[in-house]
């Protein structure tokens, strides 16, 4: 049976949020830009995704370990495979005045307005208040950068094969560009024991695995109370929400955790993190360490702000769902992540969206007769497979002109 969202909304979550070791029910043929694709067999409550393209990259001459991955340590000149020529399309700037992120202080009286003000004007915004200890992203952040430092034929044992979500791996937008990027990924979608017992020795598997797990746990909670308050700055009631139950609780949501590696790049100039792109999701949480290297393109005119690394502090990014759901009132935001010549940058994205089976549209308290649905009704695995196929045109593609929205009022 499927739900609409205002179905989905109307319906009180009595659950806890689910664990790592809840069975799925969810199909397998979805695909998420951020991510690549769960296994049916996979242990997690977590959103599923088809397969990633089998072609592999063209060989390198370089220190090669697999048709696809070096060692970037061992790397003094970019590559052409990794060259990026339009790595300036438009100009960077340092955040400063009207280019500074917004920062939000979620125990603020005036919490919904600034995070409605934020999706709206900016579709990324910084988060204090959060509720995250700081110790517990330290270890976090001391975890991702013990994984990522073990030697590469070590990370390969648990490889991502084609059709999986989880393990080791380039970043899975990657089959859309010629170029590669400067960048590693590690995806978590289930238990994160299935792959981290293939890498780390026992007693640092466990370590790994327990933080990453409770990382897991209050990231769920934060992103049920952000996108509560997003609901809030729409106009929606309490009552027109309640479907998320108490402010922190969001057993309903679904998310994978994708850590990723951006090591020190002899000429960061020519080389690219990872490409542009908006995120698939409802909203992506994302931690990241003290060396700076997201950006967020703003427009009129166009340009490349940078997001620095505030202690503490969190990003949030809209998705494409939270666009659909405001009716594009909320931007869904571009952005890429650039490199650095002598530190190596780390980064945790916490990506979460709707059960597989809602469809997301536009909430109807924001139409009236002159202004109509601009998207039609998806659900999460709908998108993500036109993501997969058109990559960053998959909103354009289900965005309803006039003309078809007023047919189907009729």
């Amino acid at each position: 049976m499927e739900l609409t969202l205002d179905q989905f909304r109307c319906k009180a979550m009595k659950h806890p949020p689910a664990s790592f070791n809840t069975k799925p029910t969810l199909p397998t043929s979805s695909y998420l830009c951020e991510t690549p694709a769960l296994p049916s067999s996979s242990p997690s409550p977590l959103i599923t995704m088809p397969p990633l393209s089998d072609e592999s990259h063209p060989h390198h001459t370089l220190r090669l370990h697999h048709p696809r991955h070096f060692d970037f340590e061992s790397i003094r000149e970019v590559p052409d495979s990794h060259a990026w020529p339009d790595l300036h399309d438009h100009p960077s700037v340092e955040p400063s005045g009207p280019d500074s992120v917004p920062v939000v202080d979620l125990d603020s009286p005036d919490a919904v307005l600034l995070v409605g003000r934020a999706c709206q004007e900016w579709g990324v915004f910084q988060v204090t208040g959060h509720g995250i200890p700081t110790d517990l992203l330290d270890r976090l952040e001391s975890q991702i950068r013990r994984l990522f430092s073990l030697p590469t034929h070590q990370k390969l044992k648990a490889a991502r094969s084609p059709g999986d979500i989880a393990g080791y791996g380039l970043a899975p937008i990657s089959s859309f560009f010629p170029k590669l990027m400067w960048s590693e990924g590690f995806t978590i979608a289930g238990s994160p024991f299935e792959h981290a017992r293939k890498l780390l020795p026992k007693e640092y598997c466990a370590e790994f695995c327990n933080v990453i797990e409770e990382y897991n746990k209050v990231a769920k909670e934060l992103a049920g109370r952000l996108m509560h308050l997003m609901l809030l700055s729409l106009g929606l009631t309490e009552e027109d929400i309640s479907w998320a139950g108490p402010i922190r609780d969001s057993g309903d949501l679904s998310a994978v955790i994708q850590l990723n590696s951006y090591p020190a790049c002899p000429e960061p100039d020519r080389a690219l993190g990872l490409a542009a792109h908006t995120d698939s999701s409802l909203l992506t949480v994302l931690y990241q360490s003290g060396t700076s290297g997201l950006q967020v393109l703003r427009p009129d005119p166009a340009r490349w702000v940078t997001v620095p690394p505030l202690p503490g502090v969190l990003i949030v990014h809209v998705g494409d769902l939270s666009h659909i759901l405001s009716n594009g009132h909320f931007r869904s935001v571009l952005h890429r992540a650039i490199v650095n010549r002598r530190h190596h940058r780390l980064s945790a994205a916490y990506i979460c969206g709707p059960p597989a089976h809602v469809k997301v549209s536009p909430i109807d308290m924001l139409l009236g007769p002159s202004q109509g649905p601009a998207y039609r009704a998806v659900t999460w695995p709908e998108y993500l497979a036109l993501k997969g196929k058109l990559f960053n045109k998959a909103l354009a593609s289900i965005k309803l002109s006039r003309e078809q929205w007023e047919d189907r009022s009729n």
